[in-house]
């Protein structure tokens, strides 16, 4: 198991040096202008669907929390864990949007 783990490590560093070999360059006369509004709209999209899912488990940890209340502290725990995880994508985003348009 390991050796295979190994060689396919290998095998992807290796090609990882060829995938970025060639560099590229940026299109003349303007024509580059999709990649702000893409990242506007993704950006847009990440934030809107984080706001959901931050709603969603907020409320289902206090309806938890209003069923058992001896709970509340595991609860809160699996809470807190889940809002930081659920943050974390739009910031993955914005991330990600900063390094492409920057």
């Amino acid at each position: 198991m390991t050796r295979k783990f190994f060689f396919v490590l290998a095998l992807m560093l290796l090609l990882a040096t060829m995938a970025f070999a060639q560099g590229t360059s940026a299109p003349q006369g303007g024509a580059n202008w999709p990649v702000p509004v893409a990242a506007g709209f993704s950006m847009a999209i990440a934030s809107g669907l984080c706001g959901l899912a931050q709603a969603k488990a907020v409320a289902a940890a206090a309806e938890g929390m209003a069923r058992n209340p001896g709970a509340a502290a595991a609860i809160r725990f699996a809470l807190l864990l889940g809002l930081v995880l659920i943050e974390s994508l739009a910031l993955y985003t914005l991330v990600i949007i900063i390094l492409k348009v920057g």
